[in-house]
């Protein structure tokens, strides 16, 4: 069998790398055929060719899932800019257009931000782009780097501490923190001091970070709070202080939102915090895609709003 080396790009069928791609994206048959708009079978003799082709087995089943070999994921990633280029290369001087687009757009980002942004946007979707699908999912720990390389995630939207080079990074909003705990709260009465704040019961929302910006500046002081709760989700967190005498921090506009529909009461941080930065970041090689371009313009205008 030949050695990658010695594959002839004139008798290489290239329809092979995209079920190649489409295969490293899904990792499973089924799927990267479904999403080929392919039958099974088809798929299936697609990558017994390319593994005859490249002399590797390219995909090995672990349990449910395929596995990538080496080669396959040494390959993967300069395939799958190839495509994208190719792509872009095709489609330049045509017009991404919105109304008429059945695009699928996969998004990760905190409940806070959804909840701060989607209703808008999806108001304005309705009339201009109604056939347009958004696949939101929930924000990890730090910045989805393979998601995005792999193209299983089209843009984040979150704040970020670091993000590599081959990025790119807009700013969408800046956000401030308030204290948040139910009305007639035993320990709090007045004005919150930075002793009563550190002598409450706080409940943490990670939101995507592994480390808050409260918790950041209190270790900076020597300090501490006490943390009896944590959880990923900013909406549910109002409910569980306003039935407890816990305190959350939250992202101002959200906690004054839930203020006009719970029983709370809003206190500014007692300590100095700068306002954080909320961008929206994808691949930067994709900066010629127009479908993702109108998307980030589309978000960056509901920020603004």
């Amino acid at each position: 069998m030949p050695d990658i080396c010695q594959v002839n790009i004139s008798t290489f069928d290239l329809n092979l790398l995209r079920i190649f791609d489409m295969l490293l994206r899904e990792q499973n048959v089924s799927r990267a055929a479904e999403r080929l708009a392919l039958s099974q079978p088809t798929v299936s003799n697609a990558l017994a060719r390319l593994r005859e082709l490249l002399d590797d087995p390219l995909l090995v089943r672990v349990g449910r899932r395929m596995q990538p070999s080496p080669k396959a994921l040494a390959l993967e990633g300069p395939i799958r800019s190839a495509l994208q280029q190719i792509e872009q290369t095709l489609n330049a001087g045509e017009c991404f257009d919105p109304r008429h687009s059945r695009q699928i757009f996969r998004i990760s980002m905190t409940d806070f931000v959804e909840q701060w942004c989607m209703p808008g946007l999806l108001q304005r979707l309705q009339d201009s782009a109604p056939n347009l699908r958004l696949d939101i999912s929930p924000l990890a720990p730090s910045l989805p780097v393979e998601a995005l390389d792999r193209g299983h995630l089209d843009l984040v939207l979150g704040r970020f501490d670091e993000i590599p080079a081959r990025f790119a990074r807009q700013h969408w909003r800046r956000e401030t923190l308030q204290v948040v705990m139910r009305r007639n709260h035993p320990q709090v009465s007045g004005t919150l001091d930075l002793e009563t704040f550190l002598g409450l019961r706080h409940l943490w929302v990670h939101g995507g970070q592994t480390r808050g910006m409260v918790d950041q500046w209190l270790a900076e002081q020597g300090l501490a709070r006490r943390i009896v709760y944590t959880t990923p989700n900013y909406l549910q967190a109002a409910h569980l202080v306003v039935t407890s005498d816990m305190c959350v921090v939250l992202p101002t506009q959200m906690a004054r939102y839930f203020a006009t529909l719970l029983p709370l009461q809003l206190h500014d941080v007692p300590f100095a915090l700068e306002a954080f930065e909320l961008e929206l970041v994808y691949l930067a090689q994709r900066g010629q895609d127009r479908a993702l371009g109108w998307l980030v313009q589309a978000l960056l205008q509901e920020g603004r709003s």
